[in-house]
C-alpha cells in the first residue's frame, strides 16, 4: 500500500468543499475529450496540423483543444473536429447524480 502524501492529504480536504469538486469533476469531463480527439486522430494517421487543415483551423489550436478542450469550445468545433476524422458527436441528456444536484445547490448559495 502506498503511503499517504501531504499532496493526498490536502486534496482529500480541497475536495470536500463542494465547489471545488464540481470544478475538478467538469476539468476531468472536458480533458476526457482532448484525449478522445487527439486518440482518434492517431488512429487516422493525422498530425495536428494535417486535423488542422481538414477544418481550417491552426495546428496549434488543435493543440490547445486536445490538451485543455474546456476553453471556448463550441458544439460546432466537436462537430467539425470529429467529422474530419469520420466520427459524429452525439449529444445524450442523462439525470445527473443527487451528489451533482445538492453539489450545484450548495455552490449556488
Amino acid at each position: 500500500m502506498r503511503k499517504t502524501t501531504n499532496w493526498d492529504r490536502y486534496y482529500a480536504d480541497q475536495i470536500r468543499d463542494p465547489a471545488i469538486r464540481r470544478l475538478v469533476e467538469d476539468e476531468i469531463k472536458a480533458l476526457r475529450i482532448g484525449v478522445q480527439l487527439a486518440r482518434l486522430r492517431e488512429q487516422k494517421g493525422l498530425t495536428q496540423t494535417q486535423l488542422a487543415a481538414k477544418v481550417g483551423m491552426s495546428a496549434p489550436n488543435i493543440s490547445r483543444i486536445e490538451t485543455s478542450p474546456g476553453q471556448n469550445l463550441t458544439l460546432n468545433t466537436l462537430v467539425k473536429l470529429f467529422g474530419a476524422l469520420d466520427c459524429e458527436v452525439v449529444l445524450a441528456p442523462r439525470a445527473r447524480s443527487r451528489r451533482t444536484r445538492h453539489t450545484k445547490a450548495t455552490a449556488s448559495r
